[in-house]
């Protein structure tokens, strides 16, 4: 798998000479499979850049899967170059939630008078395969859910090649169960022994105090959760908007320091917008 992420920042995008290193794009995540699939996941702002190429690369079968139905992570899609080309073939993949989740929610983001062009209006030819809550298959990947502890609920989703994983935990609080969430030791099995967690880390301890119960973690949890998951690489992620590079570059030197001291052998970056990896 090559997974390439065009946004990691959360709740709201950003922009200004403090967020260059880290990029001020929301979520979204490209996944590239030994079967030459493409999975995206999730339609923040950075999905417009991502649109962009890949219809420059004329790759015309794509696979979609959502986390949840947050603004943040649904705001790009009207944005997305795709959707206006008859040539796409887009299979929008039944989750987090069964029925017609997905069509409903991006009817509402395409509705009057909050876009020009309703969604039934779309030209790429759209399909909707049933997934979720059962793990399900995208030509080489298999794709298992997790239900996430975050307001309103959602999933997140490990992907195995080739006996190799991806775990991808956004919007996930650790520090406290949400109905519909798990407790801590659910994320821990599910994580364990992971190619590659990446992890909500968006609070600083300090910051979670006020913010107890909104859905996101503080990146000392994640960093716990990849240690004693035994992660070989821990990506933090859904960077709070207030976080500069320079904020960024601080957690991400605890974090390493917190590690050295464990004599663990575990990497850690902060995930930038544009990062890649190679599993």
């Amino acid at each position: 798998m090559i997974i390439k992420i065009w946004g990691s920042r959360g709740s709201i995008p950003v922009s200004g000479k403090e967020y260059l290193k880290y990029g001020g794009d929301t979520t979204c995540v490209e996944i590239r499979t030994k079967s030459g699939d493409v999975i995206i996941v999730d339609a923040g702002t950075g999905i417009r850049r991502l649109g962009n190429q890949l219809a420059d690369e004329k790759c015309y079968d794509l696979n979609f899967i959502f986390t949840h139905a947050h603004w943040d992570h649904l705001m790009g899609f009207p944005f997305f170059k795709p959707l206006f080309f008859k040539k796409f073939n887009i299979q929008m993949h039944r989750c987090p939630y069964h029925s017609k989740f997905v069509e409903t929610i991006l009817s509402k983001v395409m509705a009057p008078p909050y876009f020009p062009v309703k969604y039934k209006d779309v030209t790429a030819r759209m399909t909707y395969p049933d997934a979720c809550p059962m793990d399900f298959e995208i030509g080489s990947v298999t794709v298992v859910p997790i239900a996430l502890s975050h307001p309103n609920g959602g999933s997140g989703y490990k992907f195995i090649e080739d006996g190799k994983s991806f775990v991808f935990l956004t919007d996930n609080e650790l520090g406290y169960v949400h109905p519909g969430g798990l407790e801590f030791k659910d994320y821990l099995k599910f994580s364990s022994n992971a190619d590659l967690l990446i992890h909500d880390a968006e609070y600083t301890p300090q910051e979670y105090k006020t913010f107890v119960d909104w859905g996101h973690s503080v990146y000392t949890d994640a960093l716990d959760l990849a240690l004693k998951a035994g992660a070989k690489k821990l990506g933090l992620f859904h960077l709070n908007q207030e976080h500069s590079d320079r904020q960024m570059d601080d957690i991400v030197k605890d974090c390493r320091t917190r590690i050295a001291d464990q004599g663990s052998n575990l990497e850690c970056v902060g995930v930038t917008c544009d990062m890649e990896f190679e599993i």
